[in-house]
């Protein structure tokens, strides 16, 4: 695939100039930062106005899970314009209704009512609400090494070093450890070990904090940002059990490992476990108009039935983010991409990134499933030292920025979060883009190795 545009520096720096004089970007430090002018993408790609091509092992952020530009949706999103581009979420509207049903059909159990938002930290803000409203109770438990949105309760909850500019110690949110077992809290030298050491943490938890006061306990199913952990055996299946045992309701955020890209629809098909509340966006319609959603369980649906529920968004359930999930979820069907995903991730990205670990003294372990790795890169296998300090910047940071820019000098654009990088191209990657993909890795870590002991 080549550019769909001739070469053109000087339009690149127009929209470059625009940028710089009124883009605010998030999460950055305005005057420090150099976005790449995007002239165009589509399948696994995308390019510069210099005509550079990136093969993009990023899915934009994790969500294009059926890649750019997919023809049938972008003409499913074209003949929802023409017929009605808009409306208020209080009517019954086709497509609308149409992508609730497809979307109840592959949720797990009975999660069949869906709440639509604009994406998934509002997805997260009202799991909770309904949460608490449902029990009564108003504490919420959730993991550190985790990320649930940058919305008011969704970055408390989240449990990584972007939460602590905003964390007032008010959102009624405990943290728990979760297992991981390659850098275990519980010294734990066993899968079985680590999922027994972290449930009885949770549970202990529970106890110090009062059953009686927590409202939820929500877990991304795969936490993806902070390291594609992958639950041991038991473990979710545990915590199932303890929400039961103790009224508590479970929220699973699939916001990032569902709709295929674990290689099952939602990820939680892997551990045989249903929670009360789902929060699902990105891959549901892989990005192309914001939407995400809650999918509710019958008993919490129905505390809604004459009580009604004080939530709503002004796009909850948009014409356009519908029709684009509707159109994505019949080409993840038709185009067979769940079992793609599995199939490139069991035979092409698991065995060729175990094989740079043997290979590299910086990849201290390789994680993951379908479309969705991670490489831990250390100084010391035998440490398992991290290649740089957690949370580190500027010069602290400095190997994993060279590894980064000499992956993008060969045409990869990584996904790079502070020690690891992470493998999560579009679900429908061909088998010739992963290796291509793999090789550019491969070059890459090179400059990683430099810094090992």
């Amino acid at each position: 695939m080549t550019p769909h545009v001739e070469p053109d520096p000087q339009a690149g720096a127009a929209v470059k100039a625009a940028d710089r004089a009124h883009v605010f970007h998030s999460w950055s430090a305005q005057g420090l930062i150099d976005p790449l002018a995007v002239a165009g993408a589509e399948g696994s790609y995308f390019w510069d106005y210099d005509g550079n091509r990136y093969l993009d092992f990023t899915s934009g952020l994790v969500y294009t899970n059926i890649g750019y530009q997919h023809p049938k949706v972008v003409a499913a999103i074209q003949e929802q314009a023409g017929k009605l581009a808009t409306f208020a979420p209080a009517f019954a509207v086709d497509v609308r209704s149409e992508a609730a049903r497809l979307i109840a059909e592959r949720t797990p159990g009975d999660l069949d009512k869906i709440f639509f938002t604009n994406g998934g930290a509002e997805a997260v803000e009202n799991a909770v609400r309904m949460a608490r409203l449902h029990t009564g109770r108003t504490k919420l438990l959730s993991a550190y090494r985790s990320y649930h949105g940058a919305t008011s309760t969704a970055i408390n909850l989240t449990g990584d070093p972007r939460r602590w500019a905003s964390d007032t110690a008010s959102a009624g949110v405990v943290h728990f450890w979760a297992p991981f077992l390659y850098r275990s809290p519980f010294y734990a030298t066993t899968e079985a070990e680590e999922s027994a050491r972290a449930l009885q943490h949770l549970e202990d938890t529970i106890a110090f904090e009062g059953p009686a006061t927590i409202a939820a306990i929500i877990l991304e199913t795969v936490p993806g940002t902070a390291g594609i952990m992958t639950p041991p055996p038991g473990y979710l299946a545990g915590v199932r059990e303890i929400c039961d045992k103790y009224g508590i309701v479970f929220i699973l955020d699939e916001v990032m490992a569902g709709f295929g890209r674990t290689g099952k629809w939602f990820a939680s098909e892997h551990f045989d476990v249903v929670p009360d509340l789902m929060t699902f966006a990105k891959g549901v319609n892989s990005g192309y108009v914001p939407l995400g959603g809650v999918a509710i369980n019958a008993e919490i649906a129905a505390t809604f039935d004459k009580r009604p529920y004080p939530g709503g968004l002004t796009y909850s359930g948009h014409p356009l983010a519908c029709a684009a999930a509707v159109a994505t979820l019949r080409v993840m069907e038709d185009e067979k991409v769940v079992e793609h995903a599995a199939h490139i991730g069991e035979n092409v990205l698991g065995p060729g990134l175990r094989e740079l670990a043997e290979r590299h003294p910086s990849v201290g372990e390789v994680r993951g499933m379908g479309v969705f790795w991670a490489l831990d890169l250390v100084k010391n296998k035998e440490t398992r030292e991290p290649l740089v300090p957690y949370n580190a910047a500027g010069e602290a940071n400095a190997p994993m920025a060279a590894f980064g820019a000499l992956a993008k000098k060969n045409g990869l654009w990584p996904f790079i979060n502070m020690n690891r990088t992470h493998a999560v191209p579009a679900c429908n990657v061909s088998e010739a883009e992963a290796k291509e993909g793999l090789a550019a890795l491969d070059a890459a870590l090179a400059v990683a190795d430099e810094h090992t002991a």
